[in-house]
């Protein structure tokens, strides 16, 4: 799974998962079953009472069109698909996506879905926060519902981020979230086991492939501030 952590400018903690391509894909499927009803329902009726071109076009045509943008810009980011499958798109921050990245997001999709839609999927496939074209170009992301979080912190904590904090080790971006916590419940333990702290920092050493000359408690603590860091929107 694709696990971001990511420390806004209000100090607020965010911590989501990307939705998958299988999410995306089921989720895309249920939409356009619902769009395969709603253009049968309306053409049924076209034949029924005799409509003409302009009102197939007001009542079919736009709609369909529109239909991602519509759902996505008056649902939260959700159309229902999304919703049923509990995805939702937002700002690469975590925070609700704009209109306009909406708007760029649907006048991409075309680009996405070249070729049998082999150039989204590659997208999807290939980057790290597994984004399409239009998701790179808006700054969006599409994340699990299930997995997301929104945790205050305190200031004090991380006022370091702030005062021209030079970090040491960029390999911390392959750490997880669960990996780094695991770390803060260690070096905030009652008394704290000498040994353990020993053991975890040889473990991440060779985790991230480094060998700084530093004492472990302090590489430890070091690493937690540099993963917090770069998770921090306003300085990545």
């Amino acid at each position: 799974m694709a696990e971001s952590s990511i420390i806004t400018s209000q100090y607020v903690r965010i911590t989501h998962t990307t939705a998958g391509f299988g999410e995306r894909f089921l989720a895309r499927l249920i939409d356009w079953v619902l769009i395969g009803i709603y253009i049968f329902g309306w053409f049924k009726m076209s034949s029924t009472f005799g409509w003409n071109e302009t009102m197939i076009i007001l009542l079919v045509a736009i709609p369909v069109l529109g239909y991602t943008l519509l759902f996505e810009v008056f649902n939260q980011g959700q159309t229902p698909g999304k919703r049923l499958m509990k995805i939702k798109v937002v700002m690469k921050d975590g925070s609700p996506a704009t209109l306009s990245a909406y708007l760029l997001r649907w006048l991409i999709w075309p680009v996405d879905i070249m070729f049998s839609g082999g150039i989204g999927v590659l997208s999807i496939f290939f980057t790290k926060n597994r984004q399409r074209l239009g998701d790179l170009a808006a700054g969006t992301l599409v994340i699990k519902l299930d997995n997301y979080k929104q945790i205050s912190v305190k200031l004090e904590e991380f006022s370091y981020l702030r005062d021209n904090y030079t970090p040491a080790f960029p390999e911390v971006a392959e750490l997880s979230m669960e990996q780094v916590s695991v770390i803060e419940r260690v070096l905030v333990a009652p008394a704290g086991d000498r040994d353990y702290i020993n053991r975890l920092s040889e473990k991440v050493k060779q985790l991230l492939d480094i060998r700084p000359d530093m004492e472990d408690r302090s590489f430890l603590e070091k690493i937690v501030k540099d993963y917090y860091y770069y998770a921090y929107v306003d300085i990545v």
